[in-house]
């Protein structure tokens, strides 16, 4: 049972380190975008580079959310020595993910908004679909922590125990 455990802390390890290696290689392609934007070329005028610069943005965003999604897994499934099917467990971990999520998609929508008013009309129909999905997903979290809250009431010790793993991991 305990080299099961161990093997599973593995994979959690690699799959952590996955989306921090993903991350650190959209920095980098947003760097290039950047340097494009910013470098005089055979493009002429601001527009190209407007679109460049939010194409950089773009990949900032989802590269936070991998850095963000590999240092969850990293805290939740290796640090912690809770179990997962606790309520509180659970309503936590979700709520880490989803806010990821929703940020990433809410930005998202705010660069295809932008790039639709100067020169690509055609991806506003794409912003509101990725803003309605936000949305939808904002009110499916806050579903999902009204529902679960009477199952915290139920084990007040479980959440004792994360508050205080929250303290030995912050320390």
């Amino acid at each position: 049972m305990k080299a099961l455990i161990k093997l599973f802390a593995f994979g959690y390890v690699a799959i952590s380190l996955l989306f921090w290696i993903s991350g650190l290689a959209l920095v980098g392609m947003a760097g290039f975008e950047i340097w494009e934007a910013v470098m005089p070329g055979d493009e002429g005028g601001t527009q190209p580079r407007f679109v460049r610069i939010l194409e950089c943005i773009g990949l900032l965003t989802i590269a936070v959310a991998a850095f963000e999604l590999g240092q969850t897994v990293l805290e939740e499934e290796v640090q912690r020595s809770a179990n997962i099917s606790t309520p509180t467990r659970v309503r936590r971990f979700m709520s880490r993910f989803m806010i990821v999520v929703i940020v990433s998609l809410a930005i998202e929508c705010l660069v295809s908004a932008f790039q639709s008013l100067h020169g690509h009309p055609e991806l506003l129909p794409h912003a509101a679909v990725i803003g309605l999905c936000a949305a939808a997903l904002l009110l499916a979290w806050g579903g999902f922590i009204r529902l679960n809250i009477p199952a915290e009431h139920l084990e007040p010790q479980a959440m004792e125990d994360a508050q205080a793993e929250d303290d030995k991991i912050e320390t």
